[in-house]
């Protein structure tokens, strides 16, 4: 079908169902930013493949909502005559439905949307009615089947604590407050706590399914019996029950009378409604895997340092190649990403990309989350800006990072090079904070944003995000960004720092390093713990963008120090063409 049969199709599957509207959020059953084929319902109605959006459809109108990474790309995909495209925190969903929907029934998958969520989008006036099938599966008769990937113990080498562990320490949460129970919807939280892995989806290593822990700390695991082996089986124990995800309504029935814990911003609206319906008390309460996950216990801050020095040698192996392979006029930007992925594929217990690479070129480097395709790649050219914004999974590790590089030979231009300088002070400043224990991340953001604030320009999405200990790249709640909860930082979390800019049409520059959050060192008079960041990226800057006259000499000193230490962990590790490259690199600045 095309896009406006799609679209057709869906609303005489509305009129069918009795309501207005429909809610389509992109997101499937888990809640999660990234999603299976199957789960890829935004995309199939509307063609926008990025990873956050919500659609709404009315009988006379329909609109795409998209934050600022995707504004750019939304309009490159979205029929106009089709779909309105809007800025969902300059004109925000519930606004539009107001406006637009008022006095009808809208109908949304209760699947595919969390309680907090919904009570964001309800506008008054309008009534939100829950469906029992999602409209758009039953005019998507060509969708995807879900992933049947196994389910694979995760080494307690490289989780760093048994399951049994962590179940009980978790269990004792659920007692302390007195709840008897706590739905676990959110995939990470199962591999987290159990242990698991799985290739359900193509960037991040989890096995889909969904999780009742009790206080006593057994719990039951709804996964696709498929999906569980033997070893797997034996790997959970007896503590733990495996069932199918058909007997997921049977579980929650036999909760009636007891007290249940369910996150209203990760569980999908369903567990609540049908825990209500059974007699079971619901109670509003943070996953309480979640901040024991988001804190990385010894062994995986030392998987996370040994996976960013192997991910260093394959960056500064690609950037060597790069090098010459840019001025030759003859690599696209799909074959860059493609060698920078065999550089990584070489590196000890590496698994995958942890997110299909950004690797744009010129004007392509202005799209923030920009997807080269046949269709769009093109040759990375002499005399522009390139930029490389990658990551990889490893075992022990999840890394994520940005670098944007001047192809040469002669120099940049001057206004280049003073805009990437104010990006790069930006993530100096956010890198050597010390901060007091308590802060969260929104109160940070505005940090990397000074030296751009103070000649007028800014850019259209966070300052940085969560990473998981070989999990999402991506990991909740925990960010540098104004729209973030304001979670306070601790010890342990890993949070990534890429500050940008971005002039359409000409390039983009973003600057992105991964920092472990750790205690700082005492200093005299000190009224309370202090908390700072160290850098676990170990991947040269472009001393070609550098404009050395706008650092301070606190500036130059952190770039230089950042070089040496760069320099002395990884070119011991590379061979001798790319050892001189990388002395050649991290040199003084002139």
């Amino acid at each position: 079908m095309s896009p406006a049969e799609r679209l057709a199709a869906l609303r005489a599957a509305l009129v069918a169902a009795g309501v207005d509207g429909l809610l389509v959020p992109r997101a499937d059953e888990h809640l999660g930013e990234y999603v299976p084929p199957s789960g890829e319902r935004l995309a199939w109605l509307t063609g926008f493949t990025g990873s956050a959006g919500l659609a709404i459809v009315l009988a006379d109108r329909a609109a795409l909502f998209t934050d600022g990474r995707y504004t750019t790309q939304a309009a490159q995909q979205l029929d106009p005559a089709l779909w309105a495209l809007r800025h969902i925190t300059e004109q925000p969903a519930a606004a539009w439905l107001g406006d637009h929907a008022a006095g009808k029934r809208i109908g949304y998958d209760p699947w595919l949307h969390s309680e907090a969520a919904l009570a964001r989008l309800q506008p008054a006036g309008v009534t939100l009615v829950p469906l029992l099938a999602n409209p758009i599966d039953t005019v998507w008769t060509d969708r995807p089947p879900p992933p049947l990937t196994p389910a694979v113990p995760h080494p307690q080498a490289v989780a760093g604590q048994d399951q049994g562990a962590k179940r009980v320490a978790a269990a004792g949460l659920l007692t302390a407050a007195g709840e008897d129970a706590t739905v676990l919807a959110d995939s990470h939280s199962l591999a987290w706590l159990f242990n698991i892995r799985g290739s359900d989806l193509a960037h991040t290593p989890l096995a889909l399914g969904f999780a009742l822990l009790h206080a006593d700390a057994t719990a039951e695991l709804f996964m696709a019996p498929e999906k569980l082996s033997a070893a797997t089986r034996t790997h959970l124990g007896n503590a733990v029950t495996t069932r199918p995800l058909s007997a997921l309504p049977a579980a929650l029935a036999a909760l009636a009378g007891r007290r249940v814990r369910v996150d209203p911003e990760t569980t999908p609206a369903w567990f609540a409604e049908r825990l209500r319906a059974a007699g079971a008390t619901v109670i509003a309460g943070e996953d309480p895997t979640r901040l024991p996950r988001l804190r990385k216990n010894a062994v995986e801050q030392a998987g996370a340092h040994a996976a960013h020095q192997r991910d260093a040698v394959a960056m500064a192996r690609f950037l060597h190649w790069l090098q010459g392979a840019a001025l030759n006029g003859e690599t696209t930007e799909m074959m860059a990403a493609d060698q920078l992925l065999a550089c990584r594929r070489d590196q000890p217990m590496f698994q995958a990309e942890s997110f299909p690479a950004i690797s744009g070129a010129g004007e392509h480097g202005a799209i923030i989350h920009y997807r080269a395709t046949p269709e769009s790649d093109r040759i990375i050219r002499a005399w522009e800006a390139y930029l490389i914004d990658s990551g990889g999974q490893y075992l022990d590790g999840t890394t994520d990072v940005t670098r944007t590089i001047w192809t040469g030979p002669g120099p940049a231009p001057e206004l280049l090079r003073e805009r990437y300088t104010r990006v790069l002070q930006g993530h100096i400043a956010l890198s050597a904070l010390r901060f007091p224990e308590g802060v969260a991340g929104p109160f940070l953001d505005a940090v990397a944003r000074t030296a751009l604030w103070q000649v007028g320009l800014d850019y259209d999405h966070g300052t940085g995000h969560g990473v998981g200990s070989f999990l999402s790249v991506h990991e909740g709640p925990i960010a540098f960004s104004r729209a973030a909860r304001p979670l306070p930082l601790q010890p342990g979390m890993i949070l990534s720092n890429e500050p940008g800019y971005y002039l359409p049409g000409q390039y983009g520059i973003r600057i992105e390093n991964l920092l472990l959050v750790r205690d700082a060192a005492t200093q005299a008079d000190q009224v309370k713990p202090f908390l700072e960041f160290e850098t676990l990226t170990l991947v040269p800057y472009d001393r070609a963008l550098i404009a050395t006259a706008l650092l301070s000499p606190a500036e130059r000193g952190w770039i230089e120090s950042y070089h040496a230490r760069v320099f002395a962990e990884i070119a011991p590790l590379c061979d001798p063409p790319v050892r001189e490259w990388l002395r050649i690199a991290t040199l003084p600045l002139d």
